[in-house]
């Protein structure tokens, strides 16, 4: 057959190439040697032709095809790296390395494995040369941005963008950096960054006030993460950093806030199931009624349709659509299966998509035995399912390693021995190197966890889906004891983002994923695990589209037009991720349909509109009965307003001492568990009822928060929630919505600590997110009813901030956490009092408490006024 008439002979060239059975061969022996390499395997390596290998890799480094050429360049790559692990002397080798990571534009990784390199002939360097130029980071001169990304980072000034990549692509990391340009070149905006858990807002915090620096007080500008910073209350530009939750709250508080550019990271889960994606839509519908309509650019691991997420923006006209779905990654995963029942190991290819048995005889493999064999001096991430899991694996792991005795690591256990408490597992693991990561944890203590494992002080990791979800901790390997995510199973979007978390641009070019298989369910598992790996990742939906079943929406449809906001009868059939979906997207095309405002909700629910059921929607809702805070429905505000107006219902009163009584605060808890329904909306959690008492969770709920409120710290609110368990035995021991014993036996070291998980596990998401948030809307009403813009007994503030203390508030809402607050409130050198205003030594600095330098250190860039010496 001859050359298409339109086909150039490098495009002819590259069309077939990878069906080459030669190249197929010599990349299957390699990953073969690789691994017989990896896990110490006394067989006999393959013959290598390293000539062909070679040519090969440097044939697809410039591959002309476009339809491919991404797959082609991270063949090549996976090739000669391949070859520099097995062959790291070979000069030959070398050299191919340095020109095949130029030719894809990776010159990041060059830099951590070749800086030295020049090309074999001038032609070549003036190429190579101009090409580094090209995607030189702005404002500096030896850092590069990887070709995908410098496409995305000339792509951030258009009005509408959605682009995907792998997680390794950095895609946060370009828009830090396009933000940092518009600040340092003068640019007066207001920017956003969503992100989508609270453990990421720290992170990102942090990031960009060390990427700016001096230059946030120079061009006036303030890292924002909460709508009570003290920040927001002057005049300067803003760059929020926020979950979706805690935006809406901001803008609906601040209706005249203008946001000029907003960025919605890890975008895709707007097409997860459950009623948080409905905050999403809530979000970019409040900015998009501003006068000024910002930016908006949303970015999201793998998908190759990232442009359906634009759909978010009402009215969008195709010709606003930009968008690009990179398949590039800087640094290569290889990827192998462990069956822990046979002892057998697969290695899998990812161009042929064929798993191949690597042992030839059984190998005793557990995940202790497999983490020792091929991370003993790695940096080892192990994903677990679930909480309690995490733990019992960390400390299995950790039973077997001797202590380090390092200074560093000693600090950190006798400092989380001091805050937590004195049983808790993670200070005896943390000596020996090994920790688990899960987002109850306080986050000065994540904060040193993660800042450990970056040093290489902290080997092995254990954590939950704060992996997924885009905590970063840079590993060279990955350990999957399961491929669900709680009790589900993760979809392909999930599996490739936990996956393409190992590899570290920083320090190499690879990383090694190990999916264990243990004996229960063993054939189902490889199964999904075979699934998992070779399924492409199919084009994505808005979860109101993808999610919300046909038979949903006209269930919606149905309570609304007969004034039903509960949908009971749907509570009693779907399950609780899909009620809450339903409920929270109810409210929003309730409030559109009221307000004739067509919206992507609308338009979803276009199909099962006509005149009558909007006339009739509009009947039972007006206006009064809507609003844009899709926490609570009207059914909830109305009988809050009775309660506070009518029956003059206030918060507990505390004492001089910060005492309260406990059996008014847990009658007041009630109360609110009556008026907010939440025996129907939290009926797993907080509307939970006890099985000895009505009142016994809320009682238990109610040690924690009087502690809580009253300042004390983590210790003493632990060794608090372990004497009520220890009186109330029969309660059992929880995890989430799920019980782990039916008894508590105070005996048991391990009891303890997951009495010790559950305390922290409330303070994060009972205390601080369910409590929180129904005590604010207490407070609002509290105010219009009474016509006051503040009054003093505010358990909202004493609830968000953990204290009633004036100072500590106010420290916290200059950014510090609450731990650290109160430890430069006790100790006194450090604060000093200019004109009657709160100062803070820049003595702090140099305290010797680490969390404490950490946070002020940080601070110092974003608010230098709070700071004297």
């Amino acid at each position: 057959m001859g050359i298409p008439r339109n086909a150039t002979l490098a495009e002819e060239v590259y069309r077939n190439i990878e069906n080459n059975e030669y190249l197929n061969s010599i990349y299957s022996d390699l990953l073969f040697n690789y691994s017989i390499k990896l896990f110490s395997m006394r067989i006999q390596p393959k013959n290598i032709d390293i000539i062909a290998a070679l040519r090969f890799a440097d044939l697809l480094s410039k591959s002309a095809y476009t339809d491919n050429a991404e797959t082609h360049k991270i063949w090549a790559q996976e090739i000669i790296i391949l070859l520099h692990i097995l062959y790291p002397e070979d000069n030959r080798v070398k050299h191919f390395l340095g020109s095949v990571l130029s030719s894809v534009g990776n010159y990041r990784g060059l830099q951590s494995t070749y800086n030295d390199f020049t090309c074999a002939d001038i032609l070549e360097q003036i190429y190579y040369d101009y090409n580094r130029e090209i995607l030189c980071i702005p404002g500096t001169s030896d850092k590069y941005f990887f070709p995908a990304q410098k496409y995305v980072f000339d792509g951030l000034g258009k009005q509408c963008f959605s682009y995907s990549g792998p997680t390794s692509m950095g895609k946060s990391f370009v828009i830090q950096t396009y933000i940092k340009q518009q600040v340092e070149s003068g640019v007066k905006q207001n920017f956003a960054i969503l992100v989508p858990t609270k453990a990421l807002i720290n992170e990102v915090r942090s990031n960009i006030i060390n990427d700016l620096k001096e230059e946030l007080a120079i061009k006036n500008y303030r890292v924002v993460a909460s709508a009570g910073d003290i920040v927001l209350q002057q005049e300067h530009n803003f760059i929020f950093i926020m979950t979706p939750e805690r935006m809406l709250h901001l803008l609906i508080t601040l209706p005249d806030l203008s946001i000029d550019f907003m960025f919605v990271d890890e975008a895709h889960k707007i097409s997860a199931k459950g009623g948080r994606s409905a905050f999403y839509y809530k979000v970019v519908d409040q900015i998009m009624k501003r006068d000024v309509k910002p930016s908006i650019v949303f970015a999201s691991p793998n998908i190759p349709n990232p442009e359906v997420y634009l759909n978010l923006i009402p009215c969008i006209r195709e010709m606003q659509v930009n968008r690009l779905a990179s398949r590039f990654a800087p640094v290569c995963q290889f990827k192998f299966m462990v069956d822990t029942t046979n002892g057998n190991i697969f290695s899998h290819n990812e161009h042929s998509h064929n798993l191949a048995k690597i042992t030839t005889e059984p190998i005793e493999m557990n995940l202790c035995n497999i983490i020792s064999l091929v991370g003993h001096d790695k940096q080892n991430v192990v994903y677990c399912n679930s909480r309690q899991k995490v733990v019992d694996y960390a400390k299995e792991y950790a039973d077997r390693l001797s202590i380090k005795n390092d200074p560093e690591l000693e600090s950190l256990a006798k400092d989380i021995a001091n805050e937590v408490h004195i049983d808790c597992f993670l200070a005896e693991l943390i000596r020996k190197g090994v920790a688990y990561h899960v987002g109850y944890l306080p986050a000065s203590i994540r904060l040193r966890i993660e800042k450990g494992f970056e040093k290489g002080l902290i080997r092995t990791m254990f954590c939950t889906s704060t992996l997924v979800e885009g905590v970063n901790l840079p590993a060279d390997n990955l350990f999957i004891t399961s491929y669900k995510n709680g009790n589900s199973s993760m979809n392909e979007v999930d599996f490739r983002n936990l996956v393409g978390r190992v590899g570290r641009i920083k320090y190499n070019l690879y990383g090694n994923v190990f999916m264990l298989v243990y004996p229960d369910n063993r054939t189902d598992v490889c199964k999904k695990y075979e699934s998992l790996l070779n399924n492409d990742i199919p084009p994505q939906k808005l979860s109101i589209d993808g999610k919300l079943t046909d038979k949903q929406r006209a269930a919606i449809i149905a309570s609304l037009t007969k004034g039903d906001v509960e949908m009971l009868e749907s509570l009693d059939n779907e399950t609780d991720d899909d009620y809450i979906a339903m409920r929270k997207f109810s409210l929003i095309l309730m409030r559109d349909v009221v307000e004739n405002r067509i919206s992507t909700v609308t338009q979803a629910f276009s199909p099962y509109l006509d005149d009558t059921s909007v006339a009739a929607i509009k009947q039972h809702f007006a206006d009064s009965k809507t609003s844009d805070d899709i926490t609570l429905s009207y059914d909830q505000w109305e009988n809050l307003t009775n309660a506070i107006e009518k029956n003059h219902l206030a918060y507990p009163t505390l004492q001089e001492d910060d005492t309260v009584n406990f059996d008014a605060l847990v009658r007041f808890l009630a109360r609110l568990r009556n008026i907010f329904k939440w025996e129907i909306y939290e009926s797993k959690t907080i509307g939970r009822i006890g099985t000895k008492s009505p009142n016994a969770v809320l009682s238990w709920y109610a040690t924690i928060l009087m502690q809580w409120i009253r300042g004390r710290g983590l210790n003493s609110i632990i060794k608090s929630a372990l004497w009520h368990k220890k009186n109330h035995s029969d309660e059992g021991i929880w995890s989430g919505k799920h019980m782990i014993c039916p008894f508590y036996d105070e005996r048991r070291m391990d009891h303890r600590n997951y009495v010790i998980a559950e305390t922290l596990d409330v303070i994060e998401n009972v205390i601080l997110f369910s409590f929180a948030n129904y005590f604010r809307k207490f407070s609002l009403e509290y105010k219009r009813v009474h016509n006051v813009e503040h009054f003093d007994n505010d358990w909202y503030e004493f609830v968000e901030y953990g204290t009633t203390n004036r100072n500590t508030i106010f420290l916290q809402q200059n950014g510090f956490s609450r731990e650290v607050s109160q430890y430069i409130l006790s100790h006194k050198k450090y604060i000093v009092e200019i004109g009657g205003e709160l100062k803070i030594s820049t003595a702090i600095f140099t305290c010797g408490d680490i969390g404490t330098e950490t946070e002020a250190k940080d601070i110092q860039f974003n608010i230098p006024e709070l700071f004297c010496k």
